[in-house]
């Protein structure tokens, strides 16, 4: 479910974690009709704001911020076997193109013309990295309740 404005959101995050669930074979993705636990979330807030200044005090990059609650339930004992809040973020800066920004947008430790994660709209990069940031806590966190 999604609690704020930002459009699109809850498919992405979803696609993100369902992906991650069958690359590594954590977990077979079922309907909810067969399913022996369920994966749910709420997302509470998205934020995007200065995150770096110039010594002209002109904003330089901004933080793309993004918090979601998520609860796994297991149907066969109807118990709760996890809830939580996950909150992850990227940057990103308005006025370079992000395959030249000299950031590391996606936070992989390649930069530019190494990454070829970088390329596109820089709020939709941020987002996308926010977004796998959650996945990536929320996979260890089954993995640790398992």
């Amino acid at each position: 479910m999604n609690e704020t404005a930002e459009f699109g959101i809850s498919e992405n995050i979803t696609d993100d974690i369902t992906t991650i669930f069958i690359e590594e074979n954590i977990l077979k993705v079922v309907d909810e009709t067969t399913a022996h636990s369920i994966l749910r979330g709420t997302i509470q807030k998205v934020s995007d704001k200065p995150y770096t200044y110039s010594g002209m005090e002109e904003v330089t990059e901004y933080r793309y911020s993004l918090v979601i609650n998520v609860e796994w339930f297991d149907i066969i004992n109807d118990k709760i076997l996890l809830s939580k809040k996950y909150s992850g973020w990227g940057t990103y800066d308005l006025s370079a193109d992000i395959s030249s920004d000299g950031i590391d947008n996606d936070g992989d430790g390649k930069i530019d013309e190494e990454d070829p994660d970088e390329m596109g709209d820089p709020r939709e990069l941020a987002s996308k990295v926010a977004l796998e940031k959650i996945a990536d806590d929320i996979i260890n966190d089954i993995l640790s309740t398992w």
